[in-house]
């Protein structure tokens, strides 16, 4: 990264400049300590109570007042209820969505007819489903980690480790839960998926986080570009002081993390820099209905304030398994009624189909793996990987799926999104479904049409690229989601700005965090639908995210990907599955690092298969690292050179 030395004077101390944790008094206030919470703090049930969802409101009101800015605030608990949305008097009702500096071109940019009340959720959500009591991050984290560079703006560097992130949680997936007009099991889906514009924090009890909190003040819903200089984002303040006396752990939080020797970012800001006291912020009965009002959002809450469930208890919908992984530690997803959702089951696709036997060994392989595999974005040190598991068969049915103690709550969905979509690209059936479904219809501004862009378009490029006329149509190569998401990335090799463009990628001047490529296109319209219902302009979104047709058309379902229900996913964690040569299924995992997240995946279906002898990953002359595009290798798995807590064994996936 290129600054001068006046720049780096200043930056030395912010946490993502290059490995150094930000000191205290740079903006980023002390918190009450972890104490000791190692994943177990929530075995005690921890939640908001509706008083402690009320002072969080009335501090971020004295701080908006206090700053003459009017924002709209909202509240979730650990599993995405949402518990309160307030909107103060004069806030703006629509946000745009648009990546600062020079305009970009299609995806989501300049769409302008957001509700203020779905960016808010989705800020708090953010905050709330990164974090874990191993880590604190907020939306600012998310930010760094989401870009064609990591760190942003350095132009020989890498993708973000969660590139493509922003495009889970998808209010059309058919894994999430949908608001029924009460506080209810979750995990819940999030209206515009994750969010990278600073101004989402999670909140924390005892050490356990409880929730999140999210704010939008300015009317633009973005991320921050430059991460060299400090910020002082309204939002992000006025999120400051709600959390206060609800703040993460210090020691958790995302700035004495290290990703790639980078430490990530957590705040621009702390109570040093608010212009109210958090202490003395007046009550909640003082403000409403004067300074603004509690409001429903459609989908979402009522206009009222409600007590959030406690996490990992049978009403949050996750908890300790007692069925099928005994002395694993695992936990799994339950109803309403308790009842688990998820439980191993066969295969619905044909002679070749996983056993629900074969299912529950893939799922205990990998968990045993993950327990003993040492986290990578989790304090303290020598804590083990915590991550979600999900196993499907070829027509993307979930046939599994469980959890590590303490997982962030987003690996629910996208180790669903990874499984799927590494089972999905290595299918012959491919192409044939993405030339099925309709046009992504982009708006330009308003409901007006900019142009409407065609998913068979990426089939003929990914064609082009590999040299293969047959890709997606054969079932010849194994595509792992390190492998998709190598041509899922606006610079192929990854890392060099001045290098072309992937095939599943938009190019230069067409891509940004909004507007991905093929991962944005094939859930664009149903994002949309998902808008115009909160609007009161169209129907509910249906819990399938592919197949649906631009506001244009009304909405209307052709073409339908049931193997892609709830989207794609494009960095690493997922591998195929298969019986000898022939594919019948796939594993994703996500939660402590994207290298533990592939190591567990692969190493969960090769455990798997020497305990079995009937299933296999897939052969290595089908693997997608054969394969050499522009002169360089794709790559499959990457895995962590020292990985587990027990053992000094290296290389653990060679010759595998």
């Amino acid at each position: 990264m290129r600054r001068t030395a006046a720049v780096l004077a200043v930056v030395s101390v912010l946490a993502a400049c290059g490995g150094g944790s930000r000191p205290a008094a740079v903006g980023v206030d002390p918190a009450t300590p972890a104490q000791g919470c190692n994943g177990s703090c929530a075995d005690t049930p921890t939640s908001l109570s509706v008083s402690e969802v009320e002072g969080v409101i009335a501090r971020a009101v004295a701080e908006a007042q206090a700053r003459n800015a009017a924002a709209t605030i909202a509240v979730v608990d650990r599993v995405g209820n949402v518990l309160a949305v307030f909107r103060m008097n004069g806030a703006a009702t629509n946000v745009e969505v648009r990546s600062p500096g020079a305009a970009v071109d299609g995806g989501l940019e300049g769409v302008n007819i957001v509700p203020d009340t779905l960016a808010a959720i989705a800020k708090a959500m953010t905050g709330a489903y990164l974090s874990t009591e191993g880590n604190a991050f907020s939306s600012r984290t998310a930010s760094q980690i989401v870009q064609d560079h990591f760190n942003p703006q350095d132009p020989l560097q890498p993708g973000g480790p969660l590139f493509g992130v922003q495009f889970s949680q998808l209010p059309c997936s058919d894994l999430l839960n949908r608001y029924i007009g009460a506080i209810a099991t979750g995990p819940h889906r999030s209206p515009l998926g994750l969010s990278a514009d600073p101004g989402g924090f999670p909140l924390y009890k005892s050490g356990t986080p409880v929730g999140g909190v999210g704010v939008i003040s300015d009317s633009l819903y973005s991320f921050d570009r430059d991460i060299s200089d400090i910020d002082g984002d309204d939002d992000e303040l006025i999120a400051v002081a709600a959390m206060s006396s609800l703040a993460a752990p210090a020691e958790r939080r995302a700035n004495v993390i290290a990703v790639d020797g980078r430490s990530l970012r957590f705040a621009d800001g702390g109570e040093a820099q608010l212009q109210s006291n958090p202490a003395a912020a007046p009550s909640f009965a003082s403000i409403d209905n004067i300074a603004g009002v509690l409001v429903a959002v459609p989908g979402y809450a009522a206009a009222s304030i409600s007590a959030g469930t406690a996490f990992s208890q049978a009403a949050s919908g996750i908890r300790a398994d007692a069925l099928d992984f005994p002395g694993l530690d695992a936990f799994v997803l339950v109803d309403g009624l308790d009842a688990e959702r998820f439980r191993p089951l066969a295969g619905t696709d044909g002679a070749q189909a996983l056993t629900a036997a074969e299912v529950q060994q893939v799922l205990g392989s990998a968990l045993q793996v993950a327990n003993r595999s040492r986290a990578q974005i989790r304090q303290p040190a020598g804590t083990p990987a915590r991550v979600s598991i999900s196993v499907v068969d070829t027509n993307g049915v979930l046939l599994g799926l469980v959890r590590s103690r303490d997982a962030p709550v987003f690996g629910i969905d996208v180790s669903l999104q990874k499984a799927r979509t590494a089972t999905f690209f290595s299918s012959a059936a491919a192409a044939a479904a993405l030339s099925g479904v309709p046009d992504a219809t982009y708006l330009d501004g308003g409901l007006v049409v900019l142009r409407k862009e065609p998913l068979g378009q990426y089939v003929t490029d990914v064609r082009t690229f590999l040299g293969l006329p047959s890709a997606l149509a054969d079932g010849a190569i194994a595509f792992s989601d390190r492998a998709g998401g190598n041509l899922s990335r606006p610079h192929y090799p990854d890392g060099v700005s001045t290098n072309p463009h992937g095939p599943f990628s938009k190019p230069a001047g067409e891509w940004s965090p909004f507007s991905t490529g093929l991962q944005l296109d094939l859930v664009y319209n149903a994002v949309v639908q998902h808008v115009g219902f909160v609007q009161g302009l169209a129907a509910e979104v249906p819990q399938n995210c592919t197949g649906i047709d631009g506001f244009d058309n009304g909405f209307a379902q052709s073409g339908v990907i049931a193997a892609l229900a709830n989207g794609t996913q494009i960095f690493p964690g997922s591998v195929p599955i298969y019986r000898d040569a022939t594919l019948v299924g796939g594993i994703g995992v996500s939660g402590d690092g994207v290298d533990q997240d592939d190591m567990i995946a692969f190493l969960g279906v090769h455990d798997a298969a020497q305990q079995l002898g009937t299933i296999n990953n897939a052969p290595v002359a089908m693997r997608a690292d054969t394969l050499a595009p522009q002169g360089t290798h794709l790559r499959y798995v990457n895995c962590p050179v020292t990985p587990f807590l027990d053992s000094d064994e290296q290389n653990v996936c060679a010759g595998k």
